[in-house]
């Protein structure tokens, strides 16, 4: 009756094997294209650079004056703009302005990534049941991998630093960026479809004219939550060499810094609080006027 309590299994020298040939094969292809690889992510490291050099030599009243025009060109909000002085005024005082830039400098290139990767994915998925199917379980493994075991691969191949943290963020912050812009496209009314078709449209009209315009609100939502879960693997990002706020939160853990940790967290909550009003209330401008042109 033994069967009946204990799961049947693969022979153990047999398993042992098989990883054993998994682990072997990734360590040789590690050896053979590692420095290619690493050699094709170098443009990407540079703009990383320099990315983070801006955000933290520029003086910080640029950066909060830069930081309060965008927000208050995409909410037109006195509220948001207030809220995000106030917020970069805490953060400031502090003593988290350099490590807040830091973060800050890898989310931008983190959901400027993801965007540019994100969107023609999204697309070529919203026009193709086919490599929707495809897809879709892609996007559930990278969704619901825990996101420790995403370093292990990108450090075998790259090594400790920034480029492998923005990578390991990136593959697990980018799904919602493409599911979100497949439906929203998906969700076009057929109706303008149809009009756009009697009208002549070619395909690449109908995308860009009207199929993106109309889905630009459901983008926003997938840009916005992108930003959330890049934020959510800052700290962990930080095992493998990534400067900004994650950095004091593992180390408040190490050594249990209570107030170490709070406060860096606390930063870390205002960030993100400051990209989704921003990019919610821009979402909702959005929304408001495709009512008015469309009805």
């Amino acid at each position: 009756m033994e069967w009946f309590y204990k799961f049947p299994h693969m022979d153990d020298d047999a398993l042992r094997n098989l990883k054993k040939a998994i682990d072997d094969g990734f360590r040789t292809f590690t050896r053979a294209y590692g420095d290619a690889i690493e050699g094709f992510f170098s443009p990407l490291q540079h703009f990383l650079i320099a990315a983070d050099r801006f955000m933290t030599q520029t003086p910080w009243p640029i950066i909060t004056v830069l930081v309060l025009a965008i927000a208050w060109a995409a909410s037109r909000s006195f509220k948001v703009a207030s809220g995000c002085l106030f917020t970069l005024l805490a953060i400031g005082y502090f003593d988290m302005w350099d490590d807040t830039m830091r973060t800050v400098s890898m989310i931008f290139v983190c959901t400027l990534l993801s965007i540019a990767i994100g969107i023609p994915v999204g697309i070529l998925m919203s026009q193709s049941d086919r490599v929707q199917r495809i897809v879709n379980p892609i996007l559930d493994v990278m969704q619901t991998m825990p996101s420790f075991v995403y370093l292990i691969p990108v450090v075998m191949l790259l090594g400790i630093g920034k480029v492998p943290g923005l990578i390991a963020v990136v593959i697990y912050a980018i799904p919602p960026m493409i599911r979100l812009t497949d439906l929203g496209i998906r969700l076009v009314d057929k109706d303008v479809l149809e009009a756009a078709d009697a009208f002549g449209s070619s395909g690449r009209q109908k995308l860009f004219k009207v199929q993106l315009p109309l889905a630009l609100p459901t983008i926003m939502a997938g840009i916005n939550q992108t930003i959330m879960m890049a934020l959510a693997m800052v700290v962990v990002a930080s095992m493998i060499g990534v400067q900004g706020l994650g950095q004091p939160v593992l180390k408040a853990i190490a050594n249990q810094y209570f107030t170490l940790g709070i406060f860096n967290g606390l930063a870390i909550v205002g960030i993100a609080i400051i990209f989704d009003r921003v990019s919610q209330a821009y979402g909702k401008r959005l929304q408001r006027h495709r009512e008015i042109v469309h009805g």
